[in-house]
């Protein structure tokens, strides 16, 4: 999106500051321009989609369209985003031409100092009939100083539902919200509210069998919409963007940035520079893939405030300086690099001198997303420093300095969250590697073989990976090499040898991680990178071939050969008795198959299903990455002793949750038997009663 003027071409990066989630960009207040939408403009979902066709339905007076509409979910996904939309749709298809949207716009009070009001009550006239009147609830979560927000909510839907066609009902309300009215409404006993909010709260669930949402399964007056359960990280259709993709892109618009090296900070500016690498496809293709495949490892989805706040984070920086927090992006780059030639030039070290080559680094915004660093080892270095006298060494106190800094605290609260789940989950640092990756059109490069080449000497790996990195990270690396060549004399090492390889062996894990950050996040050469691609196209078509694989390894793994095992003696989450006290109820093999998600009027599912089992002893399994990544590790050798705990508890919980049903199933008991303890003794059923025998003495 195009920016004209020289004013305008030059507001980022400083303009995206204000995108943070703690700023005024960051939160949006109802019909101010001024706030929440930093991109200027609604962002596709199919959610505004669905509302606009509804709108149009009001208008036209559509038979059996719903007259209640919940949008569910949290802060920063939307909702009043949506809310503007429907309301200006409205006012566009009731009176065209008119004054609708202004009149209707000026009931929400958004002038200064205006409170924000529970509800809006918006009465348009139409031209072939009687006019309608919507109920605007901004956030149910509000109170009236009398009735609470649980109470108002269930008043709202008993006297709405089932009311005047000509009413309408348009609310936003949180998860917490909608509970507490469910309790509400059952602890008083009100039959039909409590009916409809159970229903309500089963649609928004992340279930394989959640009904119908929108219109509500059995309520067809109502519509629901769980706004945190589509992921932004997805376009809706092959020939539209994802509203994340747009987001980036107008944060990388060319027409808003200075050219390279014309700003303060000129041609080593380290966010210029991230955005003059953005623009590339494959960088940029490179972070949405990473983006998205958190979503997919951590089960959490990217919110628009969690966007808007990580493109702030990524290309304007995060200053925890309080000193610094209002500084313009460019300037305060400048000044570290000011502060930066007085290190070069040997002056006394300081801590804002000396980290400020490794602040600048990690400015870059492949740094800024990978950005983690142990700083337990920063304790160890300074002694280590201490003893090998390098007090006055700038690349040395700065090291250490720059890695005691790496305490909590250090990220925008708004979004640190992610941030670590990101480094936990995706850190190019542990991408095992065994071919190569494509830097360049020309250029490929083996992590193995950085690895290697690191592991002798931080200037034999910055000589391969000259040419891949940015003039800044070469700087720095080129300094870690001098300290390491320094440490290697003979009069540096005689008095501690240990200590100076102690330093050295840091100072190369520490370059060959910046190196694999910065070359991996631009290409995607992350941790687990093809599994998360082929969980990926799972995701996206949960009935494909490769789930059917999937679920025939998770079958191996709940049971214990051709049978299955249901321990009698304890309960689920206590530990198991001795051998000889332990009672086993041994049926024959259950199976493993794909669970199909319905989509008609429902988000796409976020994670597909497995159902273990069969009728009505069938149980469902979240396929998760993690349960995913273990079965692929199964198929690759992985000893099943090395299953992740998560993973673990997930099949103990599905196993435990198949038993109940399966003990009290007597067409599977017909073809069990039970072992009592560890001497071989089984116990079947007959005609006649129940009999023992010893194992492999036959049946």
């Amino acid at each position: 999106m195009p920016v004209e003027g020289q004013e305008a071409a030059a507001r980022f990066p400083a303009g995206l500051v204000e995108w943070a989630g703690n700023r005024s960009g960051g939160v949006r207040r109802i019909f101010d321009e001024d706030s929440g939408r930093p991109n200027g403009a609604n962002l596709r979902t199919r959610l505004l989609d669905m509302l606009r066709d509804w709108c149009a339905g009001v208008a036209s007076m559509r038979p059996g369209l719903p007259r209640v509409i919940l949008l569910v979910g949290g802060p920063g996904n939307g909702k009043t985003q949506a809310i503007e939309a429907t309301v200006d749709w409205l006012a566009e298809f009731l009176e065209p031409g008119g004054e609708g949207s202004a009149r209707a716009r000026a009931g929400f009070g958004t002038g200064e100092g205006s409170l924000v009001q529970r509800a809006v009550v918006l009465d348009f006239p139409r031209d072939d009939g009687p006019g309608c009147r919507v109920t605007v609830v901004q956030d149910a979560s509000l109170d009236d100083g009398g009735r609470t927000a649980a109470g108002l909510l269930v008043d709202d839907l008993a006297s709405i539902v089932g009311g005047s066609r000509d009413d309408f009902y348009l609310c936003c309300v949180n998860r917490g919200i909608l509970d507490d009215a469910l309790i509400m409404a059952l602890g008083n006993d009100m039959v039909g509210p409590s009916a409809l909010l159970e229903e309500i709260t089963r649609s928004v669930s992340l279930s394989p069998d959640a009904p119908r949402c929108w219109p509500l399964e059995g309520h067809p007056d109502v519509a629901v919409w769980p706004m945190d359960a589509e992921s932004l990280m997805v376009a809706q259709e092959p020939s539209s963007q994802a509203p994340a993709r747009e987001i980036l892109e107008f944060a990388l618009d060319g027409a808003s940035w200075p050219e390279l090296g014309s700003c303060e900070a000129g041609a080593n500016c380290p966010f210029c520079g991230s955005r003059a690498m953005l623009s590339g496809q494959g960088p940029r293709h490179s972070l949405l893939d990473i983006l998205r495949w958190y979503e997919l490892g951590s089960g959490k989805r990217w919110s628009f405030r969690d966007l808007f706040s990580l493109a702030s984070y990524l290309l304007s920086g995060h200053r925890a300086s309080q000193r610094d927090a209002n500084l313009d992006p460019c300037h305060w780059a400048r000044k570290l690099m000011d502060l930066d030639v007085e290190a070069k030039r040997q002056a006394k070290p300081d801590r804002l001198r000396s980290t400020a080559l490794f602040e600048l680094v990690a400015a870059h915004y492949q740094h800024a997303l990978f950005h983690q660093w142990d700083h337990s080892t920063a304790t160890a270095l300074a002694k280590e420093i201490s003893l090998l006298g390098l007090q006055g060494d700038n690349t040395a106190m700065g090291l250490q300095w720059f890695l005691a800094s790496r305490r909590p605290g250090y990220l925008p609260a708004m979004i640190a969250q992610p941030l670590q789940g990101i480094v936990e989950l995706l850190d190019p640092s542990f991408a095992g590697m065994a071919g190569t990756v494509k830097v360049t059109a020309r250029r490929e490069v083996s992590f193995n073989e950085l690895d290697v080449r690191f592991s002798r000497s931080v200037r034999e790996g910055l000589e391969m990976s000259r040419g891949m990195l940015s003039l800044l990270e070469q700087e720095l690396l080129g300094r870690l090499a001098a300290l390491e060549e320094h440490l290697g004399k003979p009069a540096s090492r005689k008095k501690r040898p240990a200590s100076a390889t102690n330093v050295q062996r840091l100072l190369r894990d520490f370059a060959s991680r910046l190196v694999r950050r910065s070359i991996g996040t631009r290409v995607a050469a992350v941790r687990h990178e093809a599994i998360f691609r082929e969980f990926e196209k799972v995701v996206a078509d949960p009935d494909g071939d490769p789930i059917y694989a999937v679920a025939a390894e998770v079958e191996d793994l709940l049971n214990a050969g051709d049978s299955f095992e249901v321990n009698l003696t304890t309960t689920f989450g206590q530990p198991l008795p001795s051998d000889l006290r332990r009672a086993t109820l041994v049926v024959p093999r259950r199976h493993v198959r794909p669970v199909a998600t319905p989509t008609a009027g429902r988000p796409h599912p976020p994670v597909a299903f497995l159902g273990v089992g069969e009728g009505v002893a069938l149980q469902p399994i979240a396929l998760t990455f993690d349960l995913f990544r273990a079965v692929k590790e199964l198929e690759a050798g992985m000893s099943i002793a090395s299953l992740p705990k998560t993973v673990v508890a997930l099949l103990d919980t599905a196993r435990a949750r198949l038993s109940g049903p399966l003990v009290r199933d007597s067409n599977v008991l017909e073809r069990a038997f039970m072992r009592i303890g560890s001497g071989g003794m089984e116990v079947e059923r007959r005609r006649a009663g129940f009999s023992r025998r010893r194992k492999g003495a036959g049946r």
